[in-house]
């Protein structure tokens, strides 16, 4: 088998695949579009000749290492960070703890700060990584301030992004379901109180997955084994644990001690009782002082601190060696090294002089004073894509903290950062620019912090508002829709009145966008009463009315589904405080009465004996009142109810050009929230309807727009869902084939959601290989559309579009004109929305090929509806051609088809056509990559 060509950029995709993040996360990284990801992952599918994503990522190159001890990991732990210093010893505990980790789901790694839990962990993680299919994730728990984020956490490092409907950690719970991996989760001591129930669920919900956590305490949680760390072994003196670590460490800032100097060490890291950091530190400092220095300045802090249990005394020799390595450093150093604790996540030079550079510290001294605390071991240095960075440990984070109180700096050095994290949000809020994600990811743990912090301080509300508000947008651009909808609500919480109300408003929007409606219904209530008590009634009413519309236009959306008379309280309280006068309010009225009234969109407690008519005029009556009240996403809104009317009248392109409309409106409107759900749906509508139409080419450009929309690059069956549809009846297999492994891929991982696109998007993938006469896929394929959609609407409606496509193709009639024996008036409820044009048209050539007597009066009735559908039209020309054996009419059709993007029908034209036209038909369906076709001849049944 020849080896395949891989492009240059397909082998950066691989290479960023082999480290388990995103399409969205590869983009990002090689600043080029999702959809672009998506071609190459396909492209790399079929190169490879593999299933799935995941087996991808085990093709990717591994890259180059430096020798290590212990066996190599079967595949490189990617997520692992990278020590910058080598790790000794503790091969003993190495071997205990790796077993432990691949028997037991949970292992907890206990022991005081700075005896070494991390550096253990993480070589541990490296050595059995290779037994885990779905490789390593490290999750640094240190910048968490909230117990919530603790998913959160966890998702953004394994590369999960949020799904419509669904909290995070339901949508990582979906995703790791089937992954054989393990979770290293550092530093569960901040947090402990959400990683107990986060651990609890997870592990009952992924099987395959195993954790290993770091903690000073034993987290309390079912399934968990403790693994208690002791400190480095002494045993042995100068060739002991503790003697080899404090060699290498030592021999890396200067010259290596002498041999006859072992015993001496030994005798040293003894009176350090073996705590890694203590002997770490103090190594730091021999190329300066020496061991008769470092004997001498330890010996007087030991001996002060002398006593006690043996668990408190080592706790002590690590707190000896912090006071005595602070107590050596210039007043300056020490007061660089206390301020810069307040920074949760690595910082700049640049950042640490603005937080910390006042007296006796001048801005000029950080970047020289960061390097020295640096050498001394007290800083970490981390280079990243936005500069070098430098980080304490957590407990030198710790210890600068009661420095701080201790020095009367706390609350002045936290108010300094809570300024730098204003001015660095108001600086995100400048949005784009390649690097735009990387410098917001740089420092949202330290945003978080600032804001939980000055959140709890009476004094310092007006700037945690401020915060939470420029939170929310910030989260929100970079798609974390369930924290950006929190910040909101949090930023309302912070403030009151008309504020409060705003802060509800944007949060509902965020719902909307999140496809929560029970969070849309629930915000607008909560902005209705704050907008009450700050006097505004008016807008009060435009909020009820606002909730009461959500409750019947997403209403699929909800897990409990307000009653009918609780939605019409809240129209009634709407319509006493609105009062006079007030455009905007009027509208809004007018969509909920269409919404709930008229039922516009099909609510699933909606009334059954709303007439059409009605609902159209009641939904154009609120169309006009949204234009003159000058809201683009109000008008939006009231055209999708519109288009919904439409669809219930039958009205197919009336419908498809107002959903088109909205398109056009939103293009004026402020880039809120409330905006981009509107034109995510806008976009669903316009593909959708533009597909009921038969203009294939707009339902393309429609579907490939909304497949591009940043909300939904992480959900990508909802995103290409459409883009599916419209290809598959153009008969573009080879970009069905590859759309599909995004559908289900992202349809599996959120959890197998059902929707209204999803299900026919399935059956369209069915469709397909049921042309290509893969039978097994196909059948495969339906099973998903069961579950991906409504059952009914399979049945009736789209699938049994999608179905007669292929028994046609296949050649039985027969079975065609029984899948579609029902009358459109029969099935109107499933059928009305975008199917019935192809329905009545397939319908009327399955009567005309199996020849029902009746076929020519279904011709006629099927003309009549689809007269403008290019396509429906040409597919009832052609079996009016068939009926009336008329070949150069059925040649004429051919070339309809072909200027209706639509190939597939083009080719079957020919094949039925026959004679010199068969090879040329033949050549084009095999040119699309579908399965010969068995014609069927019109049977003419006698008299």
């Amino acid at each position: 088998m020849s080896t395949p060509v891989i492009s240059a950029r397909e082998a950066d995709v691989l290479a960023l695949l082999g480290e388990h993040l995103s399409n969205a996360e590869i983009a990002a990284r090689l600043f080029i579009s999702v959809r672009t990801v998506e071609s190459h992952v396909s492209s790399l599918l079929r190169k490879l000749e593999v299933p799935d994503r995941r087996a991808l990522s085990r093709r990717a190159p591994e890259p180059p290492r430096a020798e290590q001890q212990g066996p190599a990991p079967a595949r490189p732990a990617r997520a692992l960070p990278a020590p910058l210093t080598a790790f000794v010893g503790r091969t003993g505990e190495r071997g205990e703890l790796a077993a432990a980790v691949t028997e037991r789901r949970l292992v907890t790694a206990v022991g005081l700060g700075g005896v070494g839990k991390t550096r253990l962990s993480l070589a541990v993680a490296a050595q059995v990584a290779g037994d885990f299919a779905d490789g390593v994730c490290f999750v640094d728990l240190v910048p968490v301030t909230d117990p919530g984020r603790v998913g959160a956490a966890v998702a953004a490092a394994m590369g999960v992004g949020e799904q419509p409907g669904r909290g995070i950690d339901d949508t990582l719970m979906a995703a790791l379901a089937g992954r054989q991996a393990l979770l290293v989760l550092d530093n569960c001591e901040q947090v402990r109180d959400g990683v107990a129930p986060f651990l609890e669920q997870l592990l009952v919900a992924c099987p395959g997955i195993r954790v290993l956590a770091t903690s000073r305490a034993r987290l309390m949680v079912p399934f968990e084994w403790v693994f208690p760390v002791p400190p480095l072994s002494r045993v042995g003196g100068g060739e002991s644990e503790a003697a080899a670590l404090f060699l290498e460490r030592a021999a890396a800032v200067g010259r290596a001690p002498a041999p006859e100097e072992r015993d001496r060490i030994a005798a040293l890291c003894e009176r350090l009782d073996g705590m890694a950091l203590a002997i770490e530190l103090a190594a730091a400092r021999w190329s300066t002082l020496g061991l008769d220095g470092l004997t001498a300045g330890l010996g007087d802090q030991l001996r002060i601190l002398a006593g006690g249990p043996r668990a408190d005394g080592r706790h002590r020799s690590v707190r000896a060696v912090l006071d005595w390595s602070h107590d050596l450093l210039e007043p300056q150093d020490r007061a660089l090294l206390r301020r810069v604790s307040v920074f949760v996540a690595p910082f700049t030079a640049e950042a640490a002089a603005e937080v910390a550079a006042f007296a006796p510290l001048q801005a000029a001294a950080v970047a020289d004073g960061l390097g020295r605390l640096a050498e001394q071991s007290l800083l970490a240095v981390t280079p990243s894509e936005t500069g070098t960075r430098y980080q304490a440990l957590e407990t030198l984070r710790q210890y600068g903290t009661e420095r701080l109180t201790d020095a009367g700096e706390l609350t002045d050095i936290r108010s300094r950062h809570l300024a730098w994290c204003l001015a660095g949000a108001a600086g995100l809020e400048e949005l784009g620019g390649p690097d735009w994600r990387a410098r917001f990811d740089a420092v949202a743990e330290d945003l978080r912090a600032a804001l939980a912090r000055a959140a709890d301080r009476s004094e310092q509300q007006a700037d945690a508002r401020r915060l939470a508000w420029s939170m929310a947008g910030l989260a929100f651009h970079r798609n974390l829709l369930g924290e950006a909808q929190q910040r909101y609500e949090q930023a309302a919480s912070l403030s009151t009145g008309a504020d409060a109300a705003a802060a509800l408003r944007q949060a509902a929007g965020v719902a909307g966008c999140r496809g929560t409606g029970d969070d849309v219904y629930r915000l607008h209530r909560a902005a209705a009463e704050a907008a009450h008590q700050a006097g505004d009634t008016a807008r009060a009413a435009r909020d009820l009315a606002a909730a009461a519309t959500a409750a019947y236009r997403f209403s699929s959306t909800f897990s409990r589904i307000p009653s009918v008379d609780e939605v019409t309280g809240l129209l009634t309280a709407a319509r006493e405080q609105a009062g006079e006068n007030d455009p905007a309010a009027e509208a809004a009225l007018a969509l909920a009465d269409a919404a709930v009234i008229a039922d516009a969109f099909g609510a699933v407690q909606g009334a059954l004996d709303n007439t059409a008519p009605d609902t159209v005029a009641c939904a154009e009556r609120a169309v006009e009142l949204a234009r003159r009240a000058g809201d683009p996403v109000a008008q939006s809104a009231a055209l999708d109810a519109l288009s919904g009317a439409q669809s219930w009248a039958g009205a197919t392109f009336a419908a498809a050009a107002a959903a088109r409309a909205r398109i056009d409106v939103l293009a004026s409107a402020p880039h809120t929230p409330a905006r981009t759900h509107e034109l995510t749906d806008a976009l669903a509508m316009a593909a959708a309807t533009a597909v009921g139409a038969g203009e294939l080419a707009a339902a393309r450009r429609w579907g490939s727009r909304l497949a591009e929309q940043p909300q939904l690059a992480e959900v990508g069956d909802h995103a290409t869902s459409w883009l599916l549809v419209a290809d598959a009846f153009a008969g573009h297999a080879d970009q069905v084939l590859t759309g599909s492994v995004r559908f289900l891929d992202a349809w599996q991982q959120a959890g197998r959601q059902r929707s209204f696109s999803l299900g026919p998007a399935a059956a369209s993938i069915a469709m397909i290989h049921g042309l290509r006469g893969d039978h097994e896929a196909r059948a495969t394929w339906l099973a998903i559309t069961e579950q991906a959609g409504s059952k009914e609407d399979h049945h009736h409606g789209h699938g049994a579009v999608f179905d007669t496509v292929v028994l046609l193709h296949h050649g039985d009639a027969r079975a065609a004109l029984e899948r579609t024996a029902p009358e459109p008036e029969q099935v109107w409820k499933w059928v009305c929305w975008v199917w019935p044009h192809w329905y009545t048209a397939l319908r009327a050539e399955a009567a005309v090929l199996a020849g029902h007597p009746d076929a020519g009066a279904r011709l006629a009735g099927a003309r009549a509806t689809v007269a403008g559908n290019p396509v429906a039209t040409a597919l009832v020309d052609r079996a009016q051609a068939l009926l009336c054996g008329d070949r150069a009419r059925l040649l004429t059709t051919a070339a309809a088809f072909d200027a209706a993007g639509c190939r597939y029908q083009s080719a079957r034209t020919l094949l039925l056509a026959g004679g010199v036209h068969t090879a040329t038909g033949a050549a084009a369906l095999a040119d699309l990559g579908l399965a010969p076709m068995t014609v069927a001849r019109p049977h003419h049944p006698r008299p």
